[in-house]
């Protein structure tokens, strides 16, 4: 480990606490190395619930975006209603990231599943009754918002708490797997259920999903902050928050900003979601449409090549026991991702544009999975989920400003021209880790 470096404190007691079994049969590799996590019974919880959840998630949106063109006809009011849930998310994340660090996990994630689980199945009663209406969409976006911005720090925390450090790439990599799986399959169900039988059985799958994922998590026995005793009172109070909230949170940021390593990290990855997000949200549509033959259905396959491309970066990430110069490679990787979008821009053809996105995927598969282990490794678990809110308001903060200068470009007519300055932001961001000294920080910690 770098001198920064802090061992997963709960990693060692989580076996302990939960009776989960040892994890030496993932800690040498192998062929089927990134399945070592799901031999522990508490993780194996956890990981199938969620995935039932995510599974939820996708049937979630597409029946909200359908019940909201179905009662208002108008793709302003679908779009304000997805912001009415990503502006909270934003404005709470940190929230929720010091929030996993002063309480357990555990209940964070049980309250978020079982607040959104009640909720949904408000809707899908109003719905199947014929009583839903537009202002119970934009309360239940917000609800979703807030939840999410407590849910998500607290999953990235517990994962650490479950699993020991070595098998850190391997469970991140599941969650990336099945996070990616649900994207590709989810959306395709919840369509054909939705033009079968309407909007309200949707809805209540979602809501049963949120009710299997909180059985879930009631029977893991880890993932829980138990009170000190007098013996340790003295060491804990080190590494437990004590202050106020708000000096919390400004001491999970000043700690990612002293890193320099980590405050490169939550840059690049600041820099990767801005330049991505609107091209390929607003640019990559509109350029399937007026350059593509195939219309929608090559904008479909383009993006179904980058969720193949980003499930197989994540499953050689987790079945890799260790990557010599990650810092390097994660560098070198966002500057051919960069590369990658600007070739999209430019594309004449699906199968060059498929390409690119298929590249890019593997990519950001394998960075999601390899940084995120690497993070959570070296975060001291008081700080973690402070630190993983950091990394996650790098990635969603810039996502609208990034939506509108998208729109505003291509109504100009540069559309080729914003792939082309997007990658080059990634190149630059590349750049400026390496001049930074990320690789001779950035070792794999997880892996050691």
């Amino acid at each position: 480990m770098s001198e920064l470096a802090s061992p997963s404190v709960g990693a060692g007691a989580a076996g302990a606490e939960s009776g989960t079994e040892p994890a030496q049969p993932a800690q040498r590799g192998g062929r089927f190395a990134v399945l070592g996590p799901l031999r522990l019974r508490d993780f194996r919880l956890v990981f199938g619930g969620e995935s039932i959840s995510l599974l939820g998630d996708q049937f979630h949106f597409v029946a909200l975006a359908w019940l909201t063109l179905q009662l208002t006809g108008s793709g302003v009011a679908l779009g304000t209603v997805l912001m009415a849930a990503a502006i909270p998310r934003a404005v709470f994340m940190l929230v929720g990231g010091a929030m996993s660090d002063r309480i357990s996990p555990r209940s964070l994630m049980l309250a978020s599943n079982a607040i959104r689980g009640v909720v949904v199945a408000v809707i899908a009663v109003l719905v199947l009754t014929g009583h839903a209406q537009l202002w119970q969409l934009y309360g239940l976006a917000v609800i979703f918002g807030v939840v999410d911005a407590f849910f998500h720090p607290a999953l990235n925390t517990i994962v650490p708490m479950l699993v020991s450090e070595r098998q850190l790439p391997p469970a991140n990599a599941l969650v990336q797997i099945i996070q990616q799986l649900s994207g590709l399959i989810g959306p395709a169900l919840a369509g054909v259920l939705v033009a079968a039988v309407n909007t309200g059985p949707a809805f209540a799958f979602d809501a049963a999903s949120f009710a299997v994922a909180t059985v879930t998590l009631l029977m893991v026995r880890g993932g829980r902050r138990t009170a000190p005793t007098a013996a340790t009172a003295g060491q804990r109070a080190n590494r437990e928050p004590s202050a106020g909230l708000l000096a919390n949170i400004g001491s999970g940021l000043a700690y990612a900003w002293r890193d320099p390593a980590v405050r490169s990290l939550i840059l690049l990855v600041a820099a990767l979601n801005f330049a991505f997000t609107g091209p390929l949200l607003v640019g990559l549509p509109y350029v399937a449409t007026t350059r593509f033959e195939g219309g929608a259905a090559a904008f479909g396959i383009i993006i179904s090549a980058y969720g193949a491309g980003a499930l197989a970066g994540a499953l050689l990430a987790g079945s890799l026991r260790q990557v010599p110069r990650l810092g390097l490679i994660t560098l070198v990787t966002a500057a051919a991702m960069g590369v990658g979008l600007a070739l999209v821009g430019i594309a004449p053809s699906v199968i060059l544009a498929v390409a690119a996105m298929s590249a890019m995927g593997l990519g950001a598969g394998f960075i999601n999975v390899r940084v995120v282990a690497w993070l959570q490794a070296r975060t001291p678990e008081a700080m973690r989920g402070r630190v993983m809110s950091v990394l996650l308001l790098g990635a969603i903060s810039l996502a609208p400003i990034s939506l509108a200068i998208s729109g505003a470009i291509i109504d100009f007519g540069a559309v080729s021209l914003m792939f082309i300055v997007a990658g080059a932001i990634v190149v630059a961001a590349a750049l400026a880790g390496l001049f930074a000294g990320v690789p001779a920080r950035m070792t794999d910690e997880a892996a050691q």
